[in-house]
């Protein structure tokens, strides 16, 4: 694939600015229709490390087991940097060129998105010079002016790749808020900015608490909302160090259905109650919504991750609702996971989990 045939750079990305408009909620659009995606995340730009690059194999697998969709969570630092917010190596884009090329010849939708933006992390936000949740009027504008700059740039460069086969997801997993206003704010800037290049540009937004809580505020944006499959965090994130121990329903080894340390009983119906019914509002109204991470990591057993994922799965399905794992490779993934109780299947110089991946390509 030539790449002329899909990138567009303008000079009107180098402006930084955050135009009038882009504070403006938009006019009433008419709500989405997207397939049922499925697929997983890959993360190689997701640290920021430089030098990272997508892996065309991986699109390679997923096409060949019939996935149609994979999540690319970046942080902005892989191409900038915190100390120089507006400046962007047009250089260190390259590897997401590569991404939507592998995915245009594998026939796999690629979802674009921050991972880390300008002003916030989910993982270390006070790593960012100012804030774009919160602190003082003039630093949260500078964070949103930065924002601003780098999807109107990513917009302006991937403007000629058709809409069904690249999306932009503005950030990723915003933090728990007692007041939506200022995400829905965020959230009408960088739609904006976007749709200033690409006006038919599918765009994906994660939901409010950390992916958890459906944004009503945008149900005329005419965008996606994205959730997510963690819960509960006892079977999904076992022993995970960076979970606080409060968010633990129970710290007892993995069952599924389990019984958490307050006596609550977890089943496919309470996955019901806490993962689907929040969004029954939103969906209802025909908002489309898509689950843009889940999984579980090696050390929960085998046998009780593919029961829970099988609950998670169904419910999904029933729902008409596409998922994206996290990841392919690695712990959390069905190649190279490195769990201890898994007759891994070898494949490609790889350790294939085929009970997982028959699990997944059932639903």
């Amino acid at each position: 694939m030539n790449r002329r045939h899909f990138l567009s750079i303008s000079a009107a990305a180098t402006a930084g600015l955050l135009l009038p408009s882009a504070l403006q909620a938009a006019p009433a659009r008419p709500q989405l229709r997207i397939p049922r995606w499925r697929g997983f995340n890959l993360t190689e730009l997701t640290g920021g490390k430089r030098g990272q690059r997508f892996r065309k194999s991986d699109f390679q697998w997923m096409a060949e087991w019939g996935f149609n969709f994979a999540r690319l969570p970046c942080s902005y630092w892989s191409w900038s940097s915190k100390e120089n917010w507006l400046t962007i190596d047009e250089a260190a884009l390259q590897p997401l060129d590569d991404a939507i090329a592998f995915g245009l010849q594998y026939g796999i939708h690629i979802n674009l998105g921050l991972h880390r933006i300008p002003g916030y992390c989910v993982n270390g936000r006070e790593l960012e010079p100012a804030q774009l949740f919160d602190g003082p009027p003039a630093a949260m504008k500078r964070a949103l002016d930065a924002a601003v700059h780098h999807w109107r740039t990513l917009a302006l460069r991937y403007k000629n790749v058709p809409a069904k086969q690249l999306s932009f997801d503005l950030l990723n997993e915003p933090p728990f808020m007692t007041d939506q206003s200022r995400y829905v704010e965020i959230a009408h800037a960088l739609i904006n900015a976007i749709r200033e290049a690409n006006p038919d540009r599918i765009i994906v937004v994660d939901g409010a608490d950390i992916g958890q809580t459906p944004v009503l505020g945008l149900l005329d944006a005419g965008i996606v909302q994205s959730t997510r499959g963690y819960l509960p965090k006892m079977v999904s994130h076992y022993t995970a160090g960076w979970v606080p121990k409060n968010e633990f329903e129970s710290l007892e080894k993995p069952t599924w259905p389990m019984i958490d340390a307050k006596g609550v009983t977890w089943d496919r119906e309470k996955l019901r109650a806490e993962l689907i019914t929040p969004w029954q509002p939103l969906a209802s109204r025909g908002a489309p919504v898509h689950v843009g991470e889940w999984g579980c990591v090696p050390q929960t057993p085998h046998e009780t991750c593919l029961a829970w994922m099988s609950d998670l799965l169904a419910l999904w399905k029933e729902a008409g609702w596409g998922w994206s794992m996290w990841n392919l490779r690695g712990g959390f993934g069905i190649v190279d996971s490195n769990r201890t109780d898994v007759a891994y299947e070898d494949f490609n110089g790889h350790k294939l989990d085929r009970k997982m991946l028959d699990l997944l390509l059932a639903n």
